[in-house]
């Protein structure tokens, strides 16, 4: 029997137990509300039905331990600890990302900045990520071992300037028209983001011999350049001869339509995220080429790719007491193998 793996990303959208705070002292949950808020998300998780997640916007680790536990998760780990402020010992100032599977953790760590890609983008000030990514190895049935890393890149809160690139903007035309905003100094976010997508390049990139997924909410649009600094071995060298180490699994899936209508349209790739309104995908799944359908070589392959998004048709901002993005899942199917 084929071993099917199920992992999803999941920005929980402040989660925050009472009686604590997050930013500002008046934000947070009272008991009502979060018991209204942890039901959703265990409903969500359910749905999803995934044997490994990745999580954003978590300050409450413990809490969501607990609730992660509740429904099978037994392996749980962050790398770094939400922030209280100095002056109010019950207002977060930070986040971070957590990691849930119910197959073993055998080893966790936290993504060094990657010093040359700092210099690269004339990163002049001291570099931290803005929430430090998740890198873990797990043990899966059969001693297959997967290493997923999880994300959440810098927001561009200041909602400061920045192009909108399409599927026919070539990289030299991104790079020409985004390395000129980024040397004016006008947008402080991109370059951060940028910084951290080079980052997870190079790491993941070591570990080329180990089947890969990121998990993340990368906070930049699709065909970003952003997702080039990720994935793309031609955005850090001029002459590259190696493929990309990422691809993202939405493009490994078509769902099959049976009885198609013959003027049909392509069906539109679904927003995971709403801003004023406007659609865009945040949230992302990305495969290394060992789960590549065209990769001859390759141990799996991405069989489901789902957006899970019933919340945000009625309310596209979101709400509190929910999500305001769209949950992400993808299902590798294994090849059979010997063991």
């Amino acid at each position: 029997m084929m071993m099917k793996i199920r992992l999803g990303t999941f920005n929980l959208f402040q989660f925050v137990e009472p009686p604590y705070s997050w930013y500002t002292k008046k934000e947070k949950f009272n008991p009502r509300q979060w018991s209204e808020k942890t039901t959703w998300i265990k409903q969500q998780i359910l749905k999803m039905d995934c044997d490994i997640i990745g999580f954003q916007e978590v300050f409450s680790r413990k809490a969501l331990k607990h609730l992660v536990k509740e429904l099978g998760f037994n392996y749980f780990k962050v790398v770094d600890v939400a922030k209280l402020s100095k002056n109010n010992r019950l207002k977060y100032v930070t986040t971070t990302v957590a990691i849930a599977s119910k197959y073993p953790i055998k080893n966790v760590q936290g993504v060094e900045p990657h010093l040359p890609s700092l210099e690269k983008h004339k990163c002049e000030e001291p570099f931290l990520f803005s929430r430090i990514p998740i890198k873990a190895m797990i043990e899966l049935p059969h001693k297959q071992a997967l290493l997923v890393y999880v994300c959440h890149l810098k927001s561009n809160r200041n909602n400061e300037f920045e192009y909108v690139f399409n599927e026919s903007h070539t990289l030299a035309h991104k790079q020409e028209r985004v390395f000129k905003t980024l040397e004016d100094k006008s947008s402080s976010s991109l370059k951060q983001r940028l910084c951290e997508a080079a980052s997870l390049f190079f790491d993941i990139k070591q570990y080329k011999n180990i089947p890969t997924v990121l998990l993340c909410d990368l906070n930049d649009k699709e065909f970003s350049i952003t997702i080039d600094a990720l994935t793309n071995h031609a955005y850090h060298d001029d002459t590259p001869s190696e493929q990309c180490v990422l691809h993202d699994a939405s493009y490994q899936y078509k769902q099959e339509v049976y009885n198609p209508h013959p003027e049909a349209k392509e069906p539109k790739r679904k927003a995971t995220s709403y801003f004023l309104g406007k659609g865009n995908v945040l949230d992302y799944i990305f495969i290394s080429n060992h789960l590549h359908k065209e990769n001859e070589n390759s141990i799996a392959e991405v069989t489901d790719y789902t957006v899970l998004d019933a919340h945000l048709e009625d309310n596209k901002d979101g709400s509190l007491l929910m999500s305001d993005h769209a949950q992400v899942v993808c299902e590798l199917t294994f090849k059979e193998t010997d063991q």
